[in-house]
C-alpha cells in the first residue's frame, strides 16, 4: 500500500511540475503586446484581401488576385519558401459579371438578389412569367414539364412573414457563457448527410440580408448550367404572396457568369520563417485560416478575418526579429467552403490519409496547427480538442493575456473548420474561442460580410495572442502534446460534396 501510495505521489507531483514547468517569457510576451496592439497593420491588410480583391470564391479571379496579393507581401516581410501549393484538383473558376432582376408586372420592383455559385447566365435580358413549384426535385419538374416551360421557377416557402427577432443580434460572450462552453458545429457524417440537400432551400433572416452559398457542390466538368438567384426574404415572399392570390408575376432578368477551366488544380498560400536551432529547425509550427470565401460580399469575417489575424501575427514576430527554434509556417487554405477541400489535401500530401492512418514522415515533425475562422470577435480562449496535456499549457501561455479578456481554455471540441483537417492526423489542431458578435446573425456568407463589419481592436488582439501561441511553441522544449490516436476513418468531410 505504501508503495501504492508513493507512485501515485510521484504521479501528481510529475503533473504538477509538467505544468509548472511550463514557462513563459514576460519579456517578449509584452514586446509581442505593443507591436500587435499599437503598430497594427490588421487594416491595411484587411483592406487589401476584401476591397481590393473582391469576393474569393475557390479558382475565381478575386482569390486568384488574394494568392497574389499575399505571397508578394509575404516575400516582402522575408519569408521563405513563399508559394501558392496545389493541392489537387478542384474545378472551375466562376465569376459574376453581370447581375439584374425585377419585377415587370404587374409593377415594376428592383429585386435584391445574388447569382447562385457555379450558376449559368441568361444569355441577355430576358422576361418571363413565375410559376411556383411545390417540391425541389427532378420527378416533379419532370411530371410537371409542360406547365414549368417557359417560365422562371421559384420554389414554394413555408414561411408567410419575416419572424422578428427580439434578441440582440451582436454579442459577446459572458464569463458565466464561457464557464458554460461545450461543444460547438460538431456534426457527424450522418448529420453533414441530412443537412446538407436542405441548404439551398432554406429561408433565412430578413432585413436586407441575403446569405449566398453553394452546397449543392461546384462545377468539376463541362456541364450545363441553369440561372440560378437567391432572392432577399422580403422581396421572395412578395413574389409568393402575389402568385398565391392569383396573380401573374413576369421577371426581368439579366445575368453573365463566366468560367475558367484554364487551371482546375486548387491552391493553398504557404510561407515559413525559418527554425534556427540545429536540432529542432525541421520541426514545425503552423497556423492559419481560409483564405476562399462566398460571392455576395468580401468575405470580411467569412474567413478575410482569421486570414489578417495570422498574417499580421507572422507579420509581429517578423518585425520583432524573432528568431525562432522552430520553423514556423502560414497556410492559407482554398475550398473550405466546399469542404475543407485546400487543407485536407494539404493533410494528405504531407502527412497522410485518416483512413488507413499510415504516415508520413513529415507528420510526427508538426508540433501544432492554430486556425481562426469563425468571425471577427476577439479570442477568449481556445478548445483543447479533449488534449488534457496542451489544455494545461494552454492556461499558462493565456495568463499574460487575461486582462485582454482571453482566459478560458476548454476540454471541449470545435468543427467544421481547418483544424479538423490536421486533428484527424493525429497533428495537435486548434481552434480559438472568439465572441460571436453578429457572426452568425448577419455576416456568415451573407451580402453584408463586407469589410465594415470587422471589428479591429478586435483583430488586433487576436493577432496579438495567435504571435504568442506561435511564438511559445516554437520555443519549448519539446513539441505540443499529442493526444491518443483516434480509429482509422474516412475524414468527415471527405467526398461529403461529391457529385
Amino acid at each position: 500500500m505504501k508503495k501504492v501510495v508513493s507512485l501515485l505521489l510521484i504521479l501528481l507531483l510529475g503533473l504538477g511540475l509538467y505544468a509548472q514547468d511550463e514557462t513563459v517569457d514576460t519579456a517578449i510576451m509584452s514586446k509581442i503586446r505593443a507591436e500587435g496592439l499599437n503598430h497594427s497593420n490588421v487594416l491595411w491588410i484587411a483592406h487589401h484581401i476584401t476591397d481590393l480583391t473582391g469576393p474569393r470564391l475557390t479558382n475565381s479571379p478575386g482569390y486568384k488576385r488574394a494568392v497574389n496579393w499575399i505571397t508578394k507581401t509575404l516575400i516582402t516581410w522575408g519569408l521563405t519558401n513563399v508559394t501558392a501549393e496545389p493541392w489537387g484538383e478542384f474545378g472551375y473558376g466562376w465569376a459574376v459579371e453581370k447581375s439584374y432582376a425585377a419585377v415587370r408586372y404587374p409593377y415594376y420592383a428592383h429585386l435584391t438578389t445574388y447569382p447562385a455559385p457555379w450558376s449559368g447566365g441568361t444569355d441577355g435580358l430576358k422576361t418571363a412569367p413565375v410559376f411556383l413549384i411545390d417540391q425541389y426535385d427532378s420527378a416533379y419538374i419532370a411530371q410537371n414539364a409542360d406547365k414549368i416551360k417557359g417560365h422562371i421557377v421559384m420554389y414554394k416557402t413555408m414561411d408567410t412573414v419575416i419572424q422578428l427577432s427580439l434578441t440582440p443580434e451582436s454579442v459577446r460572450y459572458s464569463d458565466s457563457d464561457l464557464i458554460k462552453m461545450e461543444d460547438k458545429y460538431m456534426l457527424t457524417k450522418e448529420m453533414l448527410t441530412m443537412f446538407l440537400p436542405g441548404v439551398s432551400k432554406q429561408m433565412k433572416a430578413g432585413d436586407g440580408a441575403v446569405f449566398v452559398d453553394g452546397f449543392n457542390g461546384w462545377q468539376k466538368k463541362d456541364q450545363p448550367a441553369l440561372a440560378k438567384l437567391v432572392m432577399g426574404k422580403e422581396d421572395y415572399l412578395k413574389v409568393e404572396r402575389l402568385l398565391n392570390d392569383g396573380t401573374t408575376v413576369q421577371l426581368e432578368l439579366d445575368i453573365k457568369t463566366t468560367l475558367n477551366g484554364d487551371d482546375l488544380k486548387g491552391y493553398n498560400v504557404i510561407g515559413e520563417i525559418a527554425g534556427t536551432d540545429p536540432s529542432l529547425k525541421a520541426e514545425v509550427v503552423m497556423l492559419g485560416g481560409h483564405l476562399d470565401s462566398w460571392q455576395s460580399a468580401t468575405g470580411a469575417t467569412d474567413n478575410a478575418a482569421g486570414c489578417v489575424a495570422t498574417l499580421e501575427a507572422i507579420r509581429i514576430l517578423k518585425a520583432l526579429g524573432i528568431k525562432p527554434k522552430r520553423t514556423i509556417r502560414i497556410a492559407l487554405w482554398s475550398g473550405e467552403e466546399q469542404g475543407l477541400l485546400g487543407s485536407f489535401g494539404y493533410v494528405k500530401n504531407h502527412f497522410g490519409n485518416p483512413i488507413d492512418m499510415k504516415w508520413k514522415p513529415e507528420q510526427s515533425k508538426i508540433s501544432a496547427y492554430y486556425n481562426l475562422d469563425n468571425g471577427t470577435g476577439k479570442i477568449r480562449g481556445i478548445f483543447a480538442q479533449s488534449n488534457e496535456k496542451a489544455a494545461e499549457v494552454f492556461s499558462k501561455w493565456l495568463e499574460p493575456f487575461h486582462d485582454l479578456g482571453a482566459s478560458t481554455v476548454t476540454m471541449h471540441n470545435t468543427g467544421s473548420t481547418d483544424h479538423l483537417s490536421f486533428d484527424a492526423v493525429g497533428i495537435p489542431g486548434f481552434q480559438f474561442i472568439q465572441d460571436p458578435l453578429d457572426y452568425e446573425t448577419r455576416t456568415h456568407h451573407s451580402n453584408f460580410d463586407d469589410y465594415d463589419h470587422l471589428m479591429p481592436t478586435d483583430l488586433k488582439q487576436a493577432a496579438t495572442i495567435i504571435a504568442a501561441f506561435v511564438y511559445n511553441t516554437a520555443m519549448r522544449k519539446e513539441m505540443m502534446p499529442r493526444k491518443a490516436p483516434a480509429k482509422p476513418g474516412k475524414f468527415i468531410f471527405d467526398d461529403i460534396f461529391a457529385q
